[in-house]
């Protein structure tokens, strides 16, 4: 599990550090009195769960969580703060958790724990079966970038390259729930972590690129204009 740190004050900073590094399966990636700093990180999604202070200048925790919830980025967030005055905002952000300053050492190893086994459980939920003629397929989710229906197969573009189905879009997007995934167009799913632009192809549709790939998939203007209010 990697986990980034950020507060503004150095002391409760280190204190955080100190707690972080003696549990067992934690790698902490960055340590850092520099909201900004853990913004670029953020941004490159280097870690697994960012634990912040919310009260910071010029970036705060709380803009830090919303630029991760509104890019749907897979990254959980526990705040560790001195006011309780956005409680129900990280709330409504889906934060892990809210840590009150002064807090113990065992008040936050057990919302780290708890976090972690969440975690377990997420990684099973988050694969995909694959039926293939007489074999079952166990894809990552994650690996995917885009599902596209052609005739009466689906192909599956992943990380690793295409896999071919006869599951039909509906049937899949039934097992894509997750906020990674929406359905673009009548023949495409598509994942928004690996987009990276839409170019102009008709007066109501777009043409996706993602990193990585050549391969492109379709997007209506409608669904478009979706994810510029409901991502970004």
């Amino acid at each position: 599990m990697k986990v980034g740190l950020v507060d503004d004050r150095r002391i409760d900073l280190d204190k955080l550090n100190g707690i972080v590094i003696q549990i067992p399966g934690i790698e902490l990636v960055f340590s850092t009195d520099s909201a900004e700093y853990a913004y670029e990180q953020i941004k490159q999604e280097t870690i697994d769960l960012l634990i912040a202070d919310i009260e910071m200048p010029n970036l705060s925790g709380y803009e830090l969580a919303d630029i991760i919830h509104s890019h749907a980025l897979n990254i959980a967030v526990i705040f560790v703060t001195g006011t309780s005055g956005y409680a129900v905002h990280a709330f409504e952000l889906n934060v892990h958790d809210y840590i009150m300053k002064p807090y113990s050492k065992d008040r936050l190893v057990k919302s780290i724990d708890r976090f972690l086994e969440k975690s377990k459980t997420a990684e099973v939920a988050g694969r995909l079966f694959l039926k293939l003629k007489n074999d079952i397929h166990i894809l990552q989710k994650k690996d995917i970038i885009f599902i596209e229906r052609s005739g009466r197969s689906t192909t599956i573009h992943t990380k690793n390259g295409p896999i071919k189905t006869y599951q039909t879009l509906n049937e899949l997007e039934g097992e894509l729930r997750e906020r990674d995934f929406i359905r673009s167009h009548r023949s495409f799913i598509i994942n928004i972590h690996f987009v990276k632009n839409f170019s102009l192809y008709a007066k109501n549709s777009y043409l996706v690129n993602f990193e990585g790939i050549e391969e492109q998939a379709m997007i209506t203007k409608e669904r478009v204009d979706f994810l510029q209010a409901q991502y970004f």
